[in-house]
């Protein structure tokens, strides 16, 4: 499999000036435990994203390692392993917090942990596939009204 580096850079970023670039996948795990899934069962679905690393490089640049993970309890398990640059006028104190205390300013992790997540979630979706797991996001319910038409309503799918 092919996968793209990202480059993010959400409005609260602007705010901040903060930029994620060069994301990118090293590693991936997939397992699917269980070989019969055709028997009813109730899924728990778990995602989980964790900075491993954060290391000041220069000019503003930390160099950030990444694990994110969807766990299917005893079903089964998506694991990857990358890694991006975080680009931010207070890259090296936020580097050598993490260093010192492993953990980041709240809004320095919000944009980190959901950038992770956005590159993630779709790879993870497609690899669930291909295990014949259940995909890691809600699949939307959709729902026609059967007396629609008779109250003047468009009859269309309603999407839930």
């Amino acid at each position: 499999m092919h996968y793209h580096q990202a480059n993010f850079k959400y409005p609260s970023c602007l705010e901040m000036n903060m930029r994620i670039k060069n994301m990118e996948v090293r590693s991936i795990e997939a397992k699917r435990y269980v070989r019969d899934l055709s028997k009813p069962m109730n899924i728990r679905i778990d995602h989980n994203s964790s900075v491993v690393n954060f290391t000041y490089m220069a000019k503003n640049e930390a160099h950030v390692e990444f694990e994110y993970i969807t766990s299917y309890g005893a079903i089964g398990v998506i694991k990857f392993e990358g890694d991006f640059v975080f680009e931010d006028e207070k890259a090296e104190d936020i580097a050598k917090r993490w260093q010192s205390k492993k953990n980041m300013p709240n809004e320095v992790a919000s944009q980190i942990h959901t950038a992770i997540m956005h590159y993630c979630l779709p790879q993870a979706v497609m690899l669930a596939r291909e295990l014949k797991l259940p995909p890691p996001i809600p699949l939307p319910q959709i729902k026609f009204e059967k007396d629609a038409g008779k109250k003047g309503k468009a009859f269309g799918p309603e999407v839930a």
